[in-house]
């Protein structure tokens, strides 16, 4: 009896924790209005026949693998597809690994796929990822915008990136991802409702 509410205890701390993290974040309006920022640059890029590549480690692999998706396939409304991909073609990532190094993963892929005004959403919790680093600078050189999704201060990636969406949090990465798949959300949320020309819905 004595584990068991030691566990609940455990448990109640977690949801604390988490609440305490989402609460900081959204308690600050300004990153509402990054959202919009971000959702009306991706908007237009789909109104010009652009598209939107994600990427990102590990967890933040599969956020990168859910928002596009939420894009390309449906989120609420049923609408045409969304022009959205993620890295995640296995013999790419393991065939640039092997040959190049696990740095050039997403680079490679910008390189070969990445067009001017297209845009490149990065996930990377800490900051400091090299290889999308390398897949910032990638698109910089092909005119793309780049989106960070990223936690404390951004790391090395916010001074590359053109939009930032930072989630205010110093401890592990598991708070700052479930922010994130809020923020993912929320924001094709707002995708969906500027393509439909709708306030809400």
């Amino acid at each position: 009896m004595k584990a068991s509410l030691a566990y609940q205890e455990l448990i109640s701390k977690e949801f604390a924790q988490a609440s305490q993290v989402l609460n900081q974040f959204s308690g600050n309006p300004e990153n509402f209005d990054r959202i919009v920022e971000v959702a009306t640059v991706i908007v237009d890029a789909f109104k010009q026949n652009k598209k939107v590549i994600t990427c990102g480690n590990g967890g933040s692999h599969c956020d990168a693998m859910h928002f596009a998706e939420e894009l390309s396939g449906r989120y609420r409304l049923n609408r045409k597809a969304l022009p959205a991909i993620a890295i995640s073609d296995s013999s790419h990532i393991t065939c640039v690994g092997n040959d190049y190094g696990f740095e050039f993963i997403f680079s490679r892929f910008i390189e070969g796929m990445g067009q001017s005004g297209d845009v490149l959403v990065g996930l990377s919790t800490s900051g400091t990822s090299l290889n999308i680093t390398r897949a910032f600078e990638a698109a910089k050189n092909k005119g793309m915008k780049t989106v960070l999704f990223s936690g404390k201060t951004g790391g090395v990636l916010a001074a590359l990136a053109d939009f930032k969406l930072l989630v205010p949090h110093e401890g592990f990465a598991d708070r700052i991802q479930e922010v994130h798949i809020k923020i993912i959300h929320t924001l094709i949320y707002t995708i969906e409702a500027m393509m439909d020309n709708k306030e809400v819905y």
